[in-house]
């Protein structure tokens, strides 16, 4: 009868546990190689974020390679400027609301006029402008306004009295000379022309400091005074109101030449 051998016992293996040791180690080594990458700094990039915010917060030149700091006074000069927009934007706003609103109220009131092309309604740097032909209110070589015309001009002045900015009322003649006792020159002429119409526009309530008259002559022609055509469309009567902040007598609109 032959004999078994005795089965062999296996021995527990007790260090099995280095090995998830060892894992564990180099995990964390991994983790630490991560995290000082992570937090190591690009050279290059850097200067080019911090030059990019000198360019954007200062007056300092790009590429110097240090974020600026700004300083009281620099917060407070750019709030300053800041302020300033806000209210030159503000004011160009309510400027393009009141050109817009007289422009609609002289088309309303001229209406008729402007379509046989005797008035101009135009929106210019100081205002808005309104030319009418003198034809329409006076009779040749005479600054007396025509009775017919007092209506014309009364409407307009209905457009005014509501308003507190400033006008200009411009007289503007053709190159043809006049001399009469009354007008020596189309100077006088074109001045005593715009002081009717203000002295109309007073009449119907236009508080009178509001208002300016200017004679111009044939000084600013808008068409060539070498046609009838021409020299009767650059005898003329400019009413500018002028918007905010526009000066007064700044600079004159286009105009005509005498009668």
């Amino acid at each position: 009868m032959a004999l078994r051998r005795p089965r062999r016992r296996d021995h527990d293996n007790h260090d099995r546990w280095l090995i998830s040791y060892a894992d564990f180690i180099t995990l964390l080594f991994a983790f630490f190689v991560v995290m000082y990458g992570i937090s190591s700094v690009n050279e290059g990039k850097f200067k080019m974020f911090s030059s990019s915010l000198s360019s954007a917060f200062s007056s300092s030149q790009a590429g110097e390679g240090s974020i600026a700091h700004l300083t009281q006074e620099d917060i407070f000069l750019r709030s300053l400027a800041d302020r300033r927009n806000i209210k030159q934007a503000e004011i160009l706003r309510k400027r393009d609301e009141f050109i817009k609103k007289v422009t609609n109220d002289l088309s309303r009131v001229m209406g008729a006029l402007v379509k046989n092309g005797q008035v101009t309604i135009s929106q210019t740097n100081r205002g808005v402008e309104l030319e009418i032909n003198a034809s329409v209110l006076f009779e040749t070589g005479q600054a007396d306004i025509q009775p017919a015309a007092s209506g014309v001009l009364s409407e307009v002045a209905k457009v005014l009295v509501p308003d507190d900015h400033s006008v200009e009322v411009v007289g503007h003649t053709d190159d043809i000379p006049i001399h009469t006792p009354q007008f020596p020159s189309n100077w006088e002429l074109s001045a005593a022309r715009a002081a009717s119409v203000v002295r109309l526009f007073i009449e119907q309530g236009v508080v009178s400091k509001r208002l300016t008259a200017v004679g111009m002559a044939d000084n600013m022609p808008t068409e060539t005074n070498n046609t009838p055509e021409g020299r009767a469309r650059n005898r003329r009567i400019s009413v500018v109101i002028l918007a905010p902040q526009a000066e007064r007598t700044g600079a004159m609109p286009t105009a005509g030449a005498t009668e």
